[in-house]
Order: structure tokens, then C-alpha cells, then sequence
């Protein structure tokens, strides 16, 4: 494995220029003018309340030589302390201001980032890490709201330093143009540093993602892991790669620790040279001990700026690598395509694929020149061994995915014209894994509809095996579901997931049937929430029960995408074909038939 393996960009990442990224930022801190300018009218009485300290000493120094007056040095004191307590307090004003505004671009660029995140299709999650994808809505907006925090402090000593330059110019033109000529070579090595820490940069972020990633995973699995005693592989994984990250940021460390050592250096260099000469002109008499004091001191307060600058590129090249992979998160181009926007009438349910051709890698078609009907109102069942393509049409009618020929119509409206939201609000899905977030049962029912009551929770439920199911919960409706649902059974979330369906009524209902076994009585009370749902939507069955096979109006047999045979379940069976093998195969056993002879058998 590679040392940087791991650490590809993902396929919507994109390199932005400076300006691009600026312009990006300025868009986020626009909303934020009037903040903006009060903060900079505060940087500015800071920069001038400091950059007048060393002016105010060196002046006072000269006139204190030429006089000893007890009352001039009181009146120095009293001022040095005024413009002490003006930059404190100014100071205060503009940190208050900054972290208010900062907070609330950071809260805005999230907002955006998650956003931007779940209004993906599905592809894009089967195709990136989610754990990557947290790691830019969380770690890197932090870090974006750390460096502009940091911009605003060098920004204070820069302005200081412009104002600085105007008393030097003045006092003593030929040892400012000293100083001057030398800012360019600091400036020089900075920046020639710049590309390399940008680099290593991004490679922290991408081997923190990466760490990120894998612990999610980890925790995700923790119980297969646990089931197949893999803790030690797991923690091994885990541990490889946050070792990976260690190399990429102790790598990255020390290209970043090289560059203030260089430019101090470089400024002890500069320092020498204006003592050596600043002596001789004070020898000389063409300046004053003050004039030298003051090109003393103010030699720090240029020279701290830039060494500043590069002593925070790190953290600077840290905020736009962030800003860069936060952008491209939020820029990133959906899969899903629509054509229009329309807002779709109550739906009937008539679904017609024509021509359809889909893939999820190019090269392998699952669907190819597809055509189905189905009817409004209509139930069918799609049978087929793993990999068939069931699942694939149900996604595409749910437009989780792009397909790349054909049409898919609904009530004789291309799909893609219909506003995207607007139209799943009129589908009901239940995937084979019933997914429920935490709370109690009543609030994951109430989440596709909340506007249904407890009460008219309750008369549906009293509709599925005369709601004995909500005895079996430890307190009914508000019974905690846990995290995933993981406190109840498979039968129980399937109930859940049902009832959720039941409370939205939609048009158009899609089942991905859970393979899982369950016991007959739950397995009756499921059916019951189905024929509830199917006699009032359009329904699209993965079926894996033959008790949900039977209840559909039409059978389809997939096989490698093409629809071989269709009908109902006793003309299929008549066949003696493809679906008479998978019955016998799979069905069979679980069949009232079959059951009775197995005890007669047995006895």
C-alpha cells in the first residue's frame, strides 16, 4: 500500500485559484457588511493606537533629553496609557464582533454544506465515504472560522506597520528605504513556500477524512464485528490508518515548522544590519538616540507582520484548503438531472418505462432498452434471483439515480420534468432494511405526515391484527426505538416502517421486502398493513414472501434486466418455467401446502 494511497481527492473535488476562493469567501461574509466595518474601523484605532507607542517613547525620549521636566514625563506616562487602554479596548470591540460574525458565516456554510450533502442522489453515497463527507461539514468549517479569526489579527499588524512607515519616511528617509528594500525578501520566502504547505495542507485534511471514515464504518459495524470476533482486526484497520495520518502530518509539520526559523533568521539578518547603521548615524549626529529607538522598535513591528504571516500559513493555507473542499462539496453537480421543475398534480400511479437503459459503472448495463407498464393503482411483484435488476427499477422510479436512455413516464409525464421534492412526497418507500431514527415509535410513524394525531395513529394501528402488535411494545406509541431502531425486532420495524406508509398515503408505494424470517403472527400482521397500503397506491413489490407474491395483481420474473415472464401466480405456476424454478426454490416452503405436509411427515 502506498504511503498515499488513501489519500485520493474525491471525483468532485476541484483545485481553486486565490481569487476564486476569496470570492467564494467574500459571498459568505457580504450578508455581514455593517459588522465588517465597524470591525475594521476597530482594526484601524488598534494598528494607530500601537503604531503610535514607539513614535510617542521616541519623541518623548528627544524632548526629555533637551529638558528634565518632571510634568512632561507624567504627561508621556499619562498618554503611553491612554493609547494603552484605547488599543484594549478597541481590541475588545473587534474580537466580540469577529467571533459573532465568524460564527454566524461557519453556521451558514454548514448549513449549506449538509444541505448540499443530502439533496445528492444516492449514487453519490454509494460512491463517496460519508464519513469523508462529515469530516468537511464539521471539522473542515471549523477550521475555516479558526484562520479567518487569525487573517483579522495580521491584518491589525499590517495596517500598524503602514502607519509606522509614514512617521519613518519622515524622520529618516535612508534608513526606512533600508527597511523597506528588505521586505521583499521576506515576502519572496514566504511565498515561495506557500504552494509546498498548501499541499501538505490538503493531505492532513484528506488523511484526517480518511481516519474519520473509518471510524465511522467501525462503529457502524461494531456488532458483525463483534458477532465474527473481528475487534482486532477493526482496531487494526483503525490503526493503520491513523498511523497513515501521523506520517501525513508529521511530514506536513515539518515543511510548515521550516518556515519560521528561515524567516527569522532573515529578520535577525535585517536587524544587525539597522543596528550597525542606525549606530553610525546617531554617532554621526544625522539622527536622534529617539529617532534610533523608534527605527529600533518599529523594525520588530514590520518584520513581526510578515514573519506572522508565515508562521501562521499553516493555519492560513489550513482555512482555504478547507474553504476549498467545503466549496467543492457544496458546488458538486448531482447526478440526478431534471429538465423542469413542475409541481405535480395528485398522482394516479401510471408508470410507464420506455426504452430505459441504466448502469451504475459504464460498460455494465442492468437495464437495457427496458419497457413496463404498470397501470394506475395497479400492485406488481418483481421475482428474479440477486442482482436481476428489481431494485434497480424501483430506485429509478423513486429517481435516486440518473438513467442514461429512454423515458420514464408517470401519468404520461416525463419523470424528470417533475419538481423533485414535490413528487416523493406522493411516494412511500420501505427499503429491506427498515431504517428508523431515535425517538419513540409515534415520532417515527409521524415523520413523513406531522400532522397526523396520536389518536389517528392509533386508529391505524387498531387496523393491523386489531393493534395487538402495540401490546408486544413496552409503552405502545412512545416506546424508544433506539438508535437504528435496534431495540425492536425486525418484525417490529417492519410494522413501524409499514405504519409510517399508512400515515403518509401515498400515490405510488415501493417495497424492498426484508429477507429475514419472521414468526407466522407478525408475518399476518405485516400483510395486513400491506393490503392496507397496496388497495390505495399504485405498488411496486421486491417481494420475498410468498404471502406478498400472491397479493400482487401481476408477477414479473427479471432476469439480467429483461422481463421473461409475467402473469399471476397460478398461470406462472402452470408454466413450468423460470418462476415455477424459483417458487420451488424459494417460495415453496413457505406455502400452506408444504407446511402440512411436512407435519404429516412427521407424524
Amino acid at each position: 500500500m502506498g504511503f498515499f494511497s488513501n489519500l485520493d481527492t474525491e471525483g468532485y473535488d476541484r483545485q481553486y485559484s486565490d481569487k476564486e476562493l476569496l470570492k467564494g469567501i467574500g459571498a459568505y461574509f457580504k450578508p455581514h457588511a455593517r459588522r465588517l466595518i465597524l470591525i475594521s474601523i476597530m482594526l484601524i484605532l488598534i494598528a494607530g493606537a500601537n503604531a503610535s507607542l514607539p513614535v510617542l517613547v521616541g519623541r518623548g525620549i528627544d524632548m526629555l533629553q533637551a529638558q528634565d521636566n518632571p510634568v512632561l514625563l507624567a504627561i508621556l506616562t499619562s498618554a503611553v496609557f491612554l493609547f494603552g487602554v484605547l488599543a484594549w479596548g478597541a481590541n475588545w470591540v473587534r474580537r466580540r464582533m469577529t467571533v459573532r460574525t465568524i460564527g454566524d458565516v461557519v453556521l451558514t456554510l454548514r448549513t449549506d454544506a449538509f444541505r448540499a450533502s443530502v439533496n445528492h442522489d444516492l449514487s453519490f453515497f454509494d460512491k463517496y465515504s460519508s464519513g469523508r463527507i462529515v469530516s468537511r461539514i464539521t471539522t473542515d468549517t471549523r477550521d475555516f472560522g479558526e484562520v479567518v479569526t487569525l487573517v483579522t489579527d495580521v491584518t491589525s499588524q499590517f495596517i500598524q506597520a503602514f502607519i509606522l512607515a509614514a512617521f519613518l519616511i519622515k524622520t529618516e528617509w535612508r534608513l526606512a528605504l533600508g527597511i523597506f528594500l528588505f521586505l521583499p525578501v521576506l515576502f519572496f520566502a514566504a511565498s515561495a513556500l506557500r504552494n509546498v504547505m498548501r499541499k501538505y495542507t490538503r493531505l492532513g485534511m484528506r488523511a484526517m477524512a480518511y481516519v474519520n471514515a473509518k471510524i465511522k464504518e467501525s462503529i457502524g459495524g461494531i456488532a458483525v464485528a463483534k458477532n465474527y470476533r473481528q475487534e482486532a482486526a477493526i482496531y487494526g484497520e483503525f490503526e493503520s490508518a491513523n498511523e497513515e495520518s501521523y506520517q501525513v502530518n508529521v511530514r506536513r509539520g515539518f515543511v510548515l515548522s521550516s518556515v519560521f526559523p528561515l524567516l527569522n533568521g532573515l529578520g535577525g539578518v535585517a536587524t544587525a544590519g539597522l543596528v550597525y547603521a542606525g549606530g553610525l548615524t546617531v554617532m554621526q549626529g544625522i539622527v536622534t538616540a529617539g529617532a534610533w529607538y523608534l527605527f529600533l522598535t518599529s523594525l520588530d513591528r514590520f518584520f513581526f507582520p510578515v514573519l506572522n504571516l508565515a508562521a501562521f500559513s499553516a493555519q492560513i493555507q489550513a482555512g482555504l484548503a478547507a474553504a476549498e473542499r467545503i466549496f467543492a462539496l457544496i458546488e458538486a453537480e448531482p447526478n440526478v438531472v431534471q429538465i423542469a421543475r413542475i409541481a405535480p398534480p395528485p398522482l394516479a400511479g401510471d408508470i410507464r418505462f420506455q426504452d430505459v437503459t441504466f448502469r451504475y459503472i459504464e460498460g455494465e448495463d442492468v437495464l437495457s432498452h427496458f419497457d413496463l407498464h404498470i397501470r394506475a393503482g395497479e400492485t406488481i411483484a418483481l421475482v428474479g434471483h440477486t442482482g436481476a435488476g428489481k431494485s434497480s427499477i424501483a430506485k429509478l422510479i423513486a429517481r435516486f439515480y440518473e438513467f442514461q436512455a429512454g423515458r420514464i413516464l408517470v401519468d404520461g409525464q416525463d419523470i424528470r420534468s417533475f419538481d423533485l421534492a414535490a413528487y416523493r412526497q406522493q411516494l412511500g418507500i420501505v427499503s429491506q432494511m427498515p431504517f428508523l431514527f431515535a425517538g419513540d415509535v409515534a415520532e417515527n410513524i409521524r415523520y413523513a405526515n406531522p400532522a397526523i394525531s396520536d389518536e389517528e395513529i392509533l386508529e391505524l394501528a387498531r387496523k393491523i391484527g386489531n393493534g395487538e402488535w402495540l401490546e408486544t411494545l413496552p409503552d405502545g406509541l412512545k416506546t424508544q426505538v433506539g438508535e437504528r431502531g435496534n431495540r425492536l425486532s425486525m418484525g417490529q420495524r417492519q410494522l413501524v416502517a409499514l405504519m409510517r406508509v399508512l400515515a403518509h398515503a401515498p400515490a405510488i408505494f415501493i417495497l424492498d421486502e426484508a429477507t429475514a424470517s419472521i414468526d407466522p403472527f407478525t408475518e399476518w400482521q405485516i400483510q395486513q398493513a400491506l393490503n392496507l397500503i397496496l388497495v390505495r397506491s399504485t405498488s411496486i413489490l421486491i417481494a420475498h414472501r410468498l404471502s406478498t407474491v400472491k397479493a400482487a395483481d401481476r408477477i414479473l420474473v427479471i432476469d439480467h434486466g429483461t422481463i421473461i415472464e409475467e402473469g399471476s401466480h397460478e398461470t406462472l405456476i402452470a408454466m413450468g418455467g423460470h418462476y415455477a424454478a424459483l417458487y420451488n426454490t424459494y417460495f415453496r416452503h413457505q406455502s400452506l401446502e408444504y407446511v402440512e405436509h411436512a407435519r404429516e411427515l412427521a407424524s
